[in-house]
């Protein structure tokens, strides 16, 4: 494996830490998983999400919003109305990964106390 946490196509042939840091490098933008847990409870709008996303830029919101949609996590939907209308969903593919991430939240909760932070010296 290089020294960027990719796997050469060589590499990856049966190695689970290449399929397990390709999924995560989908999901790794500062914003991604906030998109997603957002967009797992239902049908969201652009405005909606980024009210909800407390210090989101408008471009990074669409750039974040695009890359999960290009990953296969979301569904945008545009309505014929006038304005038009376009809501965003979390595929079936992204609620399960959603769901398996959170998960982690247990594990973090049980280790956290005897994990190094990286601000520790």
């Amino acid at each position: 494996m290089s020294r960027k946490n990719a796997c050469s196509a060589e590499e990856a042939a049966g190695r689970e830490v290449c399929t397990v840091l390709d999924v995560l490098g989908r999901v790794s933008g500062k914003w991604s998983l906030g998109v997603l847990s957002e967009t797992t409870r239902g049908p969201v709008r652009f405005a909606e999400l980024e009210r909800s996303l407390n210090g989101i830029s408008r471009r990074i919101l669409t750039l974040t919003l695009r890359q999960l949609e290009e990953n296969g996590l979301l569904t945008r939907t545009v309505y014929p109305t006038v304005p038009p209308k376009v809501e965003y969903t979390a595929t079936d593919q992204a609620r399960e990964l959603y769901a398996r991430l959170t998960g982690l939240t247990a594990w973090a909760a049980r280790h956290s106390a005897a994990a190094p932070h990286a601000d520790a010296p």
